[in-house]
């Protein structure tokens, strides 16, 4: 097995085939990789929709993309492809494809797995496997588990990048000259069930607005997200900018950069700000914070930030819980699928979002 220091493998493949956000914190472990073999060629399997998070990460050589549910002969096509294309192939997910598409590219293989008796097929198809912990253990803290099988250093920080062109986009949305500090709201997340209400945003933006701050509304392309943040816009005060589906994901982390203070539901860009040292305030509800969280700027790999209930603080992190005995409960939502809502979100009062942010501000703006 290659150890740091060694010439290292030739090729590294990084299954990430999920969502954005589990593209994002997959970046540590492929940080690792790249720092102890800097000579290596590592590329990244992800599903289409999510490669944007990757654009300008130097230690990427390619972003292969998939869809989520392709075609029968797009998808063999694919695979003939990948076989045995890599030295190591490292899955950070549990699922069957990810496992599949480790076990199709790498001559060598490690991933993370279900330790039940109904997964253990997929103990066949690795080297070397770790249980995956979908309760105690963060994200970040898994993936790098498996920079750990390798014998190599780990790297914690999560990696956002983008492109001289996404900076010289935001750079034209600001403009030049002394401007008041930035406030980046982002209010809409992909699934209904990690909502909070219109009625909290409307007062939270009155209330940054009242102490000097620009508002910056952003969101996603999709047409019901513009719809969601253009409506909301009309209920702030005058000069709020909405730049929802105008910038591109790589755009919006850099926007999110140049930010005095963000806040946002469990959504990928809370964790672009989160790790871009921004002061951020979080919004969760059923999600396990231990495990999703999102991780701070300066947080070391040998611990969690989080405790699985209440609200805290971990660095430049604010992270406000619903309240109920239920929280967090692991589920898309009350009725339990992605389009319900959680009522720990909708009953979440804007004081203690307001009074969460306050303090991440040190009271100066309070």
């Amino acid at each position: 097995m290659f150890t740091r220091g060694s010439a290292g493998p030739r090729s590294v493949l990084v299954v990430a085939t999920r969502r954005i956000g589990d593209v994002l914190l997959a970046t540590p472990l492929v940080r690792s990789v790249k720092a102890a073999w800097p000579e290596t060629a590592l590329d990244v399997l992800v599903f289409e929709g999510t490669e944007g998070i990757l654009a300008g990460n130097g230690d990427v050589r390619q972003v292969l993309t998939i869809p989520a549910r392709p075609r029968r002969l797009q998808h063999l096509a694919f695979i003939r492809r990948l076989v045995r294309r890599y030295d190591i192939a490292l899955s950070t997910q549990h699922g069957d494809r990810g496992t599949l598409y480790a076990f199709l590219a790498g001559r060598w293989r490690a991933g993370l797995l279900n330790p039940t008796r109904k997964e253990s097929w997929k103990r066949l198809l690795l080297q070397r496997w770790i249980p995956f912990d979908d309760r105690n253990t963060h994200t970040v803290r898994m993936n790098l588990a498996l920079a750990g099988i390798l014998g190599i250093e780990t790297q914690a920080p999560v990696a956002v990048s983008w492109r001289p062109e996404d900076a010289e986009k935001v750079e034209a949305i600001l403009g030049s000259g002394a401007v008041a500090p930035i406030a980046v709201l982002h209010t809409f997340p992909n699934f209904n069930y990690k909502m909070w209400h219109r009625a909290g945003w409307v007062e939270l933006a009155r209330w940054l607005s009242g102490h000097g701050y620009r508002i910056m509304l952003t969101g996603g392309p999709h047409p019901d997200e513009i719809a969601y943040v253009a409506d909301l816009e009309r209920e702030l005060p005058s000069g709020v900018i909405n730049v929802a589906g105008q910038l591109s994901l790589a755009a919006s982390s850099c926007l999110v950069s140049r930010a005095r203070v963000y806040v946002g539901p469990d959504t990928a860009l809370t964790h672009v700000a989160a790790a871009l040292g921004i002061p951020t305030v979080a919004l969760y509800g059923p999600t396990n914070p231990v495990k999703w969280g999102p991780w701070p700027a300066s947080q070391s790999a040998d611990r969690n930030p989080w405790r699985r209930c209440g609200t805290q603080r971990a660095d430049n992190v604010v992270l406000v819980q619903g309240a109920g005995a239920c929280v967090p409960c692991h589920l898309e939502g009350c009725d339990r699928h992605v389009e319900s809502f959680s009522d720990c979100l909708i009953e979440l009062p804007a004081a203690r979002v307001i009074a969460a942010l306050s303090d991440l501000l040190g009271n100066r703006e309070s």
